[in-house]
Formats: structure tokens, C-alpha cells, sequence
């Protein structure tokens, strides 16, 4: 798998490819590819000639206290993944190459990203949008794929799309669970094996949400308090927040009338998770 580090020779050769008339998908990852990235370039490769995996740990995006020095970082075992799932390169920069030492130019999405990891990683999401905006940029695909496990970040990355008129079609990728229902995260290598059981609450947490939803509860509270009451029965368990969102602009409901976002952020000892679900009624 060719992996390539510099923007001059990413588009040197993404060049030639448009010169063919070649279509180009995009998958930007933070790297440690697991079974969930995999499906994402999967999907790239049966609907584009060409794809680009985007392998960049971006600091801008990261706060001061968070995981980014111990963030998994294997780009041997990443290059094996996506040569396996179809991707033509791999775009692996180093920091130093995506920002200048002068670097003074910031994308920020704003209403979008006041809720949900939002409002607990203030400066994330201007990150996310930055680094998006400039593998845009350099990439130019056609088509790009993200995860429905972000579902606050796939809602802004839709939005700077629409808002600024990127040229590129936004795909949503269905999350990919273990067998067990854990959603897959880069992150989970971080969870003890006692930690790994613990953290299954988070799905078992949802699939009561689902039932109620189900039997007709349409009482945000209710279904809220149902939630919280799962998962405070794990002991490791911390929660960070749990909401019922508008699925399309994230802002809080008290009622289920149309299509919500169910999501969670819960730590499991030091190790802060993710997942959701929508319901469209």
C-alpha cells in the first residue's frame, strides 16, 4: 500500500487520476483502522475508481487534557487494512506538513456544536472542520465517508458542506458493532479486559431506549431517566451526558414527534465512549 506523506505528491497523483476522468472517495481517519473504517473504504471503493484514505492524527481538535500524545498509532498495520478494503493511497501527513508554523486560518461551525461533545470539548469541532475543510481541498473527492457512530460530527460536516459549497457528496456509514453490540472506536484498545464487559452498557443502555420507543413513550424525561438508570447500574460507568437530540439540527426535544438523535458519552474508567442511535418513528 503506498502511503503518501506530502500535499505536493497527494495531488500530483490525484491529478492524474482526473486527467482519466476518474471518480475519487474520500475516508478521513485518525488511523488505527478497525472493522468500522474498513466497511467505510469498502463502501468507497464500490462506488468510486479511485479512494484515498486520509491516515492524520489531528492535533488542532484534541484539548489540552485529552489523549492525543497516547492516541493508537499504527501505520503498518492501517496500510494492510485499507490495501485489503480497496484504497488506492494512503494520505498520512505530519502535522508540521498540514500546519504551517504561521497556521492562522480556522473553519468553526457554530449552533451545530453547542450540545453533545460540543459542549464538553469546547474548540473540537473548529478542529474537525479545519482539517476537513483542507483534505477537501487537497483531495477534491467526489464522495466522502463518515461514520454514523460521530453523529454530532457527520451533522457538522454536513453542514460546512452546504454552508460553504463543497463540491463533494457527504456519505453516511451505518455503525459497525462487535458481536456483542459494542460500537467499534480506535479507542477500545484502551479498555481493560473488566473495563471491555463494563462497556457494554453503553449499547444495553440504547436498546432500552429503543424498547420504549417501540411501546409508544414519546416523553424525552422518561425516556432519558430510563437510560441513565442502565447504565449507572455499571460500576465502572461515568456518564459525560446523555440526550435526545432533532436528528438533523441537534437541538434538544421534550417530545418524540419527529426523527431524534439518541446519544451518549459515558466513561468507562478513563476511557470516554460513544454511541447512538437514531429513530425515525
Amino acid at each position: 500500500m503506498k502511503v503518501i506523506k506530502t500535499i505536493e505528491e497527494a495531488r500530483r497523483e490525484i491529478g492524474i487520476w482526473r486527467k482519466q476522468g476518474l471518480t475519487v472517495g474520500l475516508v478521513p481517519t485518525m488511523g488505527y483502522l478497525h472493522n468500522g473504517h474498513k466497511s467505510l473504504i469498502e463502501k468507497a471503493k464500490a462506488e468510486n475508481d479511485k479512494v484515498v484514505v486520509s491516515v492524520f492524527v489531528n492535533p488542532i481538535q484534541f484539548g489540552p487534557t485529552e489523549d492525543l500524545d497516547k492516541y493508537p498509532r499504527d501505520i503498518e498495520r492501517d496500510s494492510v487494512i485499507a490495501e485489503e478494503a480497496g484504497a488506492s493511497f494512503i494520505f498520512n501527513p505530519e502535522p508540521a506538513e498540514m500546519y504551517k508554523s504561521t497556521f492562522s486560518t480556522y473553519v468553526d461551525c457554530e449552533g451545530i456544536t453547542e450540545g453533545l461533545c460540543g459542549s464538553k470539548r469546547p474548540g473540537h469541532f473548529q478542529g474537525v472542520c479545519t482539517v476537513v475543510s483542507k483534505l477537501f481541498n487537497i483531495i477534491k473527492p467526489n464522495r466522502a465517508y463518515f461514520g454514523e457512530k460521530d453523529a454530532q460530527q457527520l451533522a457538522v460536516i454536513k453542514r460546512m458542506v452546504r454552508d460553504l459549497n463543497f463540491d463533494v457528496e457527504i456519505v453516511p456509514c451505518p455503525i459497525v458493532r462487535e458481536e456483542d453490540g459494542l460500537a467499534m472506536s480506535s479507542r477500545n484498545v484502551y479498555l481493560s479486559q473488566e473495563e471491555r464487559r463494563a462497556a457494554l452498557i453503553l449499547s444495553k443502555s440504547l436498546t432500552r431506549s429503543k424498547e420504549l420507543l417501540k411501546n409508544g413513550e414519546k416523553e424525552t424525561k422518561k425516556i432519558l431517566e430510563e437510560i441513565i438508570k442502565v447504565i449507572e447500574t455499571e460500576s465502572l460507568s461515568k456518564i459525560d451526558y446523555v440526550e435526545i437530540v432533532d436528528s438533523e439540527d441537534l437541538a434538544p426535544v421534550s417530545t418524540v414527534e419527529k426523527p431524534v438523535l439518541i446519544a451518549l458519552a459515558v466513561f468507562i474508567g478513563k476511557v470516554r465512549l460513544i454511541d447512538n442511535f437514531t429513530f425515525i418513528g
